[in-house]
């Protein structure tokens, strides 16, 4: 019997977690609800809150709750909170250990195996995070597949007329547009484009900001001052935002806000949908212009799409549909509830994985072109970084391409390798990715071949290799962004502290305190900053290492406390 596979769905507002029995697919429900709210707390009993719980904490205690945190996926940053450091991986594993355990009630017995989604337009980095938090959650991730191809699975399922389909996928905080031919059970993807930083929080976030100038007529109120008096009206936006699309006015209502001078002050506030459309028309825009982009890799027009398949909570916007309606000329569908459709196609995915007859093959393309730089010309001059295209955007999955160069100097015992990820002919106008160096080449004239091999593999993650075709010298790395690659003792120490926050790891001679786990790692973040400071805040970090090494060892728990702060704060000025 093969093991259990799963769906997941990781979102940025929600996320979601299906399964396919005896054929069927459907989303798990958890008391009732299929869709689990992406938000991570600690209450005051430093007990973890993941879903509802924890979205309505945060207008209680803000500080004690995160939100959107897959916006930061990839990137080398982290959160606070209740005091303490998490990285974006961390926090990510916290909801997928519980759409895990959600899972795992629904069918008796535990799982292991998921399929996670993530946008088309994810980069190598952030998806390498998304395995990165998998793993800290305890899960083997099979397979990441795009967000939009998922849908299209969904929507696929057993049609024999070739149809071209485009996925329109606006989420809490990505926008992707892919464009999908589906023919006799096969579904392919033609081309995808779309933007890591465009969705719903930037639609919520313009009705904070016209609530926030609406506040500011009132004399001496400067509403960013007070935390939890902004997290209500960030909920009242998100509110406000899904109303609108039912309904052409909305009242905005919050009673004692904050207290002013002495005085409550209340907010009360009319929005109407033509008010909040006019608003976001730039972020609309932007989505019509990326999905021509789209079109264009597809050698497509808008006359040439079938049908047109709505993703994500966003869509349902009613001057989205309008706008699509005036391009396409007709309705899009609406069949499959957006919110779970993404969820659905993963579990489809996983059950094909699992050997499960269901009628659908997917064939997937990467967003991206990757390739490397070389002597060449920009412009018609000389130019020592000219882009060299290996992998071409909107290649199909997995793809595997080579391009052969030559040494430029006589006896050239080296060659750096540097690889881009863009469109741009100037090198250095695209994201540099990974590189490493041959040595030891043979010493001959230039004009030494070195040929170089680009492999990205279904998850989309890049593996490359350099070899000196005289001598078959070999050089092979895989590229998962060093940004973001957690180090393997790094993922050990997460997959401790996740496991602690909820009250696993039992065994006495491998458990450690949380606060303990994380005062290390800051040891460790604080040490990688001492080349890059100015002597002055290179003698206080290392005076508050051992500060707080001295705290480990003595249990000196409020010592360790207040130099983990002080520590903090300087690793937070750095950053910023």
């Amino acid at each position: 019997m093969n093991d259990i596979i799963i769906g997941i769905d990781l979102g940025t507002t929600n996320s979601e977690v299906a399964i396919v029995e005896n054929g069927n697919v459907s989303v798990i429900s958890d008391a009732g609800k299929k869709i689990l709210p992406s938000f991570v707390g600690v209450d005051d009993n430093n007990e973890i809150l993941v879903g509802e719980t924890a979205r309505n904490q945060q207008l209680i205690y803000p500080e004690r709750t995160i939100k959107s945190i897959k916006r930061l996926m990839g990137q080398n940053s982290h959160v606070v909170m209740a005091g303490q450091h998490y990285s974006p991986q961390e926090i990510s594993a916290i909801i997928l250990k519980r759409l895990k355990a959600i899972a795992e009630a629904h069918v008796g017995q535990a799982i292991s195996k998921a399929v996670i989604t993530v946008p088309a337009y994810f980069s190598d980095a952030q998806r390498q995070a998304t395995r990165e938090a998998g793993e800290i959650a305890g899960l083997d991730v099979v397979r990441m597949i795009n967000e939009p191809t998922a849908a299209a699975l969904v929507y696929g399922a057993g049609q024999d007329d070739a149809k071209r389909m485009l996925v329109y996928d606006l989420g809490g905080g990505t926008f992707d547009v892919s464009v999908v031919n589906v023919q006799s059970g096969v579904v392919e993807v033609l081309s995808s484009h779309g933007d890591n930083h465009l969705g719903g929080d930037d639609f919520d976030q313009l009705i904070v900001d016209h609530i926030r100038d609406h506040l500011r007529q009132q004399p001496g109120i400067e509403i960013d001052e007070h935390s939890k008096a902004m997290a209500r009206i960030t909920r009242a936006a998100e509110q406000a935002k899904r109303l609108l699309s039912d309904e052409p006015y909305v009242q905005i209502e919050e009673e004692y806000l904050l207290d002013h001078q002495g005085a409550p002050i209340h907010l009360s506030l009319e929005l109407a949908r033509s008010t909040y459309e006019d608003m976001i028309a730039d972020h609309i825009n932007a989505t019509m212009d990326a999905t021509h982009i789209a079109l264009k890799g597809a050698r497509m027009t808008a006359s040439d799409i079938d049908e047109i398949i709505l993703v994500g909570g966003s869509t349902r916007t009613p001057c989205i549909r309008q706008r699509l309606f005036d391009e396409f000329g007709f309705e899009p569908h609406g069949e499959v509830d957006p919110d779970l459709c993404v969820a659905m196609g993963a579990a489809m995915q996983a059950a094909m994985i699992n050997g499960q007859n269901i009628g659908t093959v997917l064939v997937d393309v990467t967003p991206y072109t990757y390739g490397t730089s070389a002597i060449g010309y920009l412009d018609g001059q000389p130019y020592p970084y000219q882009y060299v295209p290996i992998i071409h955007k909107n290649s199909v999955l997995p793809t595997r391409k080579s391009e052969a160069f030559m040494t430029h100097q006589d006896s050239q015992r080296e060659v750096k390798v540097r690889i881009f990820q863009g469109e741009d002919p100037d090198a250095l106008n695209n994201i540099e990715i990974g590189e490493f160096l041959i040595e030891d080449l043979l010493d001959v004239p230039a004009g030494n071949i070195i040929t170089l091999t680009l492999d990205l593999d279904l998850n989309g993650i890049l593996h490359v290799s350099a070899r000196e075709k005289a001598s078959g010298k070999e050089k092979a790395i895989t590229i998962n962004n060093a940004i973001s690659r957690f180090e393997t003792e790094a993922l050990s120490t997460a997959k401790q502290r996740i496991g602690d926050l909820f009250g696993e790891n039992d065994d006495a001679a491998a458990e450690e305190s949380a606060a303990a786990i994380a005062a290390r790692q800051l040891i460790k973040k604080a040490e990688s900053w001492l080349d890059n400071v100015s002597a002055e805040d290179k003698e206080d970090m290392v005076d508050l290492i051992e500060a707080i090494t001295d705290g480990l060892e003595r249990g000196d728990d409020a010592g360790l406390r207040e130099a983990v702060e002080r520590l903090n704060d300087i690793l937070y000025y750095l950053e910023s």
